[in-house]
């Protein structure tokens, strides 16, 4: 198993750079890429040589917004990037990668029903839930939504932890300090998490990733989301493709 992922992970390499990234992993003046938390996977390990900075997408939005040195920008949501859009910034948008809901737990945690009943069982004395905080994160507003969807936002919202981006929430739930998460597909093919239920698609809005580059970037980050868009990585990652 260990080898088939080295040679998955050198074809995902050779891909990327077959789809001609210039100076992507050794350039002079690295690529500045801000993206959403929850891409830091795959872009650490397709794009190290780019200068990479992760946050919540409507932290990311806003820091480029005040000017902040950016070339390429990948949100988690469309309303941020259209927000973004219209402040004058950004240029050249287009969908990147698509992804989904899940409520995840520590290794070993078994399926629960999307049901009240069962979900507060599970969840035991004082269990919480984690995800990102829905005035910032897109994670946390698309789960608001399912939950609210799917009448459980009532019974969780008072059991929830609020999380800066959808990683920190994920990283509640490795740590154990939560009983379950809700984060992004992507973020539970991490070592030692554990799905235990799917949001149904028509719970909450599809979630799509915008890309985009800023009025005076070079014509390389153009390019890198395109190849980055076209990249086995993200589906290797968890994502699905556009």
């Amino acid at each position: 198993m260990a080898s088939r992922f080295r040679s998955d992970r050198r074809a995902v390499l050779a891909g990327l750079s077959a789809l001609a990234v210039p100076g992507l992993v050794r350039a002079a003046e690295p690529l500045r890429v801000f993206a959403a938390a929850s891409l830091k996977p795959v872009l650490d390990e397709v794009a190290s040589g780019a200068r990479l900075t992760y946050a919540g997408s409507g932290t990311i939005a806003r820091q480029v917004a005040a000017g902040a040195p950016c070339d390429a920008v990948i949100l988690a949501a469309t309303d941020w990037m259209d927000w973004l859009s219209g402040t004058g910034t950004v240029t050249a948008i287009r969908p990147v990668a698509r992804n989904a809901l899940v409520l995840a737990g520590s290794e070993g945690s078994g399926p629960v029903r999307l049901h009240a009943p069962d979900l507060i069982e599970r969840l035991g004395p004082g269990g919480r839930v984690a995800m990102g905080d829905p005035m910032s994160v897109p994670a946390g507003r698309y789960a608001q939504r399912a939950l609210e969807t799917l009448g459980l936002w009532t019974a969780l919202q008072p059991r929830m932890i609020l999380a800066e981006n959808v990683r920190a929430a994920l990283a509640y739930v490795a740590r154990g300090d939560v009983a379950a998460g809700i984060v992004y597909a992507s973020d539970a093919t991490a070592p030692g998490i554990a799905v235990m239920a799917a949001f149904p698609p028509s719970s909450h809005a599809p979630i799509i990733y915008p890309g985009a580059v800023t009025r005076d970037a070079p014509a390389k980050a153009a390019t890198f989301l395109d190849a980055l868009a076209a990249s086995p990585a993200l589906t290797a990652h968890g994502f699905q493709a556009v």
